[in-house]
């Protein structure tokens, strides 16, 4: 499933349409997404759906990206907009699936289990379908960083995809924690795509009393109780399951480059909304990145349609 990014790569899509459902996170409504294979060059673009209208169309490109508060948003007003893409995005971004159309009923994704590992069997149940187009990546060339607080976040230069991703709460069971290492479909499938989100029960329930997070149950994240201990049943998928969420919504996060990218994306205390500014910073300095088609020292520049940084 999807090329290695040392291998000359073709883009894809998908060999057939397929449908999930389940809650909204945010608004506890049932909804209902389809995936269907797109022509190369097209992109991944997100539907908004009321019947069978579509009432809102977006590229899944940073430029399209609204509020990042809680989760990360399609489009700037919510009559229109998609929320919650990020897990989705991840899935999509680390199979190698370049050009999809996903039509949604509803106002987000739903949350399924809260993690991707659900779309990554969707995705791997139809199949994957090479496309006769050269896949484009994002070089980059020199290192781009971004700080807020104690948090930063920055793009290297590095022979492949590679992530590291620290975490560091003020609490005991979590502290600090990171997951480090080149992305690839196996890894992302065997060592991140099973990781779920996850929350403390006293924001769950000021969440629930301001009328957001009403699909959050311990169904679809991690609960954190107010003495330090999981309250789900079944406890955690992975030790450090807390750091490997994250690292997911990053790979999600960043995925609305438009293209794959050949580097290292470090972040401290991160979240979507450093995700999305360190992505915005790299593609405003033309500078710090090129484009290219064949993965290899010596290569061609490629034109840069269809990258976040020339989205309209």
């Amino acid at each position: 499933m999807g090329m290695g990014i040392g291998l000359l790569g073709f883009q894809t899509t998908i060999a057939n349409s397929v449908t999930l459902s389940g809650t909204g996170v945010h608004s506890g409504a049932e909804v209902a997404i389809t995936f269907h294979p797109a022509e190369a060059d097209s992109g991944i673009v997100f539907q908004r759906m009321d019947g069978d209208q579509a009432i809102s169309e977006f590229r899944a490109v940073s430029s399209q990206v609204g509020n990042t508060d809680l989760c990360t948003v399609l489009g700037f007003s919510p009559a229109t907009s998609i929320a919650t893409i990020e897990h989705v995005m991840a899935a999509i971004y680390a199979l190698g699936l370049d050009n999809l159309l996903i039509e949604v009923h509803g106002a987000e994704m739903p949350i399924m289990d809260g993690s991707s590992a659900p779309f990554i069997e969707a995705i791997e149940q139809t199949g994957l379908k090479a496309l006769a187009v050269k896949r484009r990546y994002i070089r980059i060339l020199k290192p781009v960083r971004i700080e807020s607080g104690s948090s930063w976040s920055e793009f290297t230069p590095y022979d492949g995809m590679r992530f590291e991703v620290e975490i560091d709460f003020d609490c005991p069971l979590i502290g600090r924690q990171a997951w480090k290492g080149d992305l690839t479909p196996s890894v992302f499938k065997t060592e991140l795509s099973r990781a779920r989100t996850f929350g403390f029960m006293r924001d769950v329930e000021r969440m629930w009393a301001a009328g957001r997070g009403l699909g959050s149950s311990l169904e679809n994240s991690v609960v954190i109780s107010d003495d330090d201990t999981v309250i789900n049943v079944e406890g955690l998928r992975y030790t450090d399951e807390f750091a490997r969420h994250k690292t997911l919504d990053a790979v999600g996060d960043l995925a609305l480059a438009g293209a794959p990218f050949i580097g290292c994306y470090r972040s401290y205390r991160g979240g979507h909304k450093m995700n999305a500014n360190a992505l915005k910073a790299l593609m405003s300095d033309p500078t710090a990145y090129e484009i290219v088609e064949t993965v290899t020292r010596r290569q061609r520049a490629a034109p840069r349609e269809g990258i976040a940084v020339s989205a309209p």
